[in-house]
């Protein structure tokens, strides 16, 4: 079993709007569908996205099948307002995640524990099963951090495209339960 992490497509930026409210680009929909056909997400598997329109659009362009929406795989919360600097902000996040990195952001460290634990409940509930998730980068790097117990990686978050896919190995542990991203 693996966790297949797909970041949504490219959004239509609206900086007037929180993030978390923008939709997907529809110029950007030829490269989720080359995602689609790509061969890197599994034929048959179980689908879940966060609740945020370009993840939920990004979801049904990549499957027929149903998808589950599930409100705590949603992006790094970060209000309102357009940020020039948001790499540069997103990166002083990630050097001190137990601190706001700007007014109205949540902390990396709250991020990275409701992103991880919404992930293992579904992997724990679905561990015979391939599982694809689709959301953001941010969340992503995080969940794949808190999953392995290593590091944020964040040259992959700086490199992942609109769409792209982070697979995450669920390895057999034994009698006990499985271990993740070994």
């Amino acid at each position: 079993m693996s966790l297949h992490l797909v970041r949504h497509g490219r959004p239509l930026v609206e900086p007037a709007l929180p993030a978390a409210r923008w939709e997907l680009d529809a110029a950007g929909f030829d490269d989720v569908w080359a995602l689609r056909e790509s061969g890197r997400l599994p034929r048959r598997a179980v689908w879940f996205c966060s609740p945020e329109p370009k993840a939920v659009a990004t979801a049904q362009l990549l499957t027929e099948g149903e998808v589950g929406v599930v409100d705590d795989l949603r992006e790094h919360e970060r209000g309102a307002g357009w940020l020039e600097d948001f790499a540069g902000t997103v990166e002083r996040a990630f050097a001190e995640p137990e601190q706001a990195a700007y007014d109205g952001w949540e902390p990396l460290a709250r991020c990275r524990e409701r992103v991880g634990a919404a992930v293992r409940r579904i992997a724990d509930v679905h561990r015979d099963e391939e599982v694809v998730l689709v959301g953001h980068g941010t969340a992503w790097t995080l969940a794949v951090a808190e999953l392995t117990g290593r590091p944020p990686d964040l040259e992959r978050w700086r490199e992942l495209a609109m769409p792209d896919v982070l697979e995450v190995p669920v390895v057999p542990e034994g009698p006990g339960g499985d271990r993740v991203g070994d």
